[in-house]
């Protein structure tokens, strides 16, 4: 839906993150270059039967052979997790007293429940779950969604999508590059502002996915709250040094990871407390490793992300990289509505035809604009 009419914009923007926790939402005014204009962020937890069918979805596309028909389970979830969005937005909207027609455009990621790099044997494989036509008629507006799949159909890695609006934070925050945006989700992703505007992107590794995962499998909890866990553990050396000879971390970027790249098994055989302090600090060191492969070293690291809230995470990774770590509140961000932000922008970008992913962040061999937007008459 490229348009040549440039015009302020303003979308709401939804991230559900492979974490399963909540729909987060928020409202961005932008031309699709410039952030003009920042509305209400918000979220809504996840309830455990929407949840439970996006794991069952998880289970099967784990299993799911190339060339077969996709499982049964995808389409229920693209059900459940397009509810989800209406249930949360129609509540968020009414809370901050928004309507249709004070906005133009959502723009929705979807659930991944599927993401195989490209290799030099075949072609790389993605999938988020959601039925944006659903979206776009419950909630009256037109909804961008389906932005990697054109990435990865041309070559490219199809994540990390955020960094051509991390650039735009940069750039509203007055900051001069180098500087480095560390997103700490299920999976880790570092996005390099170089010195002359280019941008650089790469997933580092796992961040609070393994650990994530653990304590929902041994303790049935969600998360390693305030890292209370790896606190008291000690690290396996071993396991970590196994870990971290996986031949993703001698790759060079752009690469991309999947949540489940990466097993438990490792750790098996500790403790709760040692798996916990173990995983914490492979993620921590995958992000040392991940600043030490980029091109050029940033005056700072910028940590967005739910993993900024876990205070022995975030201090690991600064006991390991030599330059400042701040968090994205220290630069007057919104740390917890930057993926939402980042997909609202997305969707202006695709609505007005601009690129979204580039040789740099991707590896697609040029900057290549994506996602799709459907109407809301549109079946």
């Amino acid at each position: 839906m490229a348009t040549s009419a440039k015009k302020t914009l303003r979308v709401l923007g939804f991230m559900t993150g492979t974490s399963l926790d909540a729909v987060d939402m928020a409202v961005i005014e932008t031309d699709g270059e410039a952030i003009l204009g920042l509305g209400p962020a918000g979220e809504m937890k996840l309830d455990p039967p929407t949840r439970a069918v996006v794991e069952t979805a998880i289970q099967d596309a784990l299993a799911w052979p190339r060339g077969a028909d996709e499982p049964d389970s995808f389409q229920a979830a693209r059900i459940a997790v397009a509810e989800a969005h209406l249930i949360a937005a129609r509540d968020f909207m009414a809370a901050h007293g928004l309507t249709p027609s004070s906005l133009d455009l959502v723009g929705v990621h979807g659930q991944t429940v599927l993401h195989e790099a490209p290799t030099p044997q075949r072609a790389g494989r993605t999938v988020q779950l959601i039925d944006a036509a659903r979206v776009a008629r419950g909630l009256d507006l037109p909804t961008a969604w389906d932005f990697r799949t054109a990435d990865v159909a041309a070559g490219g890695q199809g994540a990390p999508l955020a960094p051509v609006y991390h650039a735009a934070l940069m750039q509203k925050a007055g900051l001069e590059g180098p500087v480095a945006v560390l997103n700490l989700g299920g999976v880790g992703n570092i996005t390099l502002i170089r010195a002359d505007g280019e941008l650089e992107a790469f997933d580092t590794g796992p961040a609070n996915g393994m650990v994530d995962q653990l304590v929902q499998t041994r303790t049935g909890a969600r998360m390693d709250e305030g890292g209370e866990l790896a606190r008291a553990g000690r690290v396996d050396q071993t396991a970590l040094a196994a870990y971290l000879s996986h031949p993703y971390f001698a790759a060079t970027g752009p690469k991309s990871l999947d949540r489940y790249d990466f097993t438990l098994d490792t750790v098996a055989g500790l403790g709760l407390e040692d798996a916990a302090a173990t995983l914490t600090a492979f993620a921590a060191e995958a992000v040392a490793l991940g600043v030490a492969r980029c091109s050029e070293w940033p005056q700072r690291v910028v940590a967005c992300g739910g993993g900024r809230h876990n205070p022995v995470l975030l201090q690991a990774i600064r006991d390991r990289l030599g330059a400042p770590v701040t968090t994205g509140e220290d630069e007057g961000w919104r740390g917890d509505s930057i993926e939402a932000e980042a997909f609202a922008y997305l969707a202006a970008r695709c609505h007005f035809g601009l690129p979204i992913s580039f040789p740099g962040t991707t590896g697609v061999k040029q900057p290549l604009t994506g996602g799709r937007i459907v109407e809301p008459g549109q079946a």
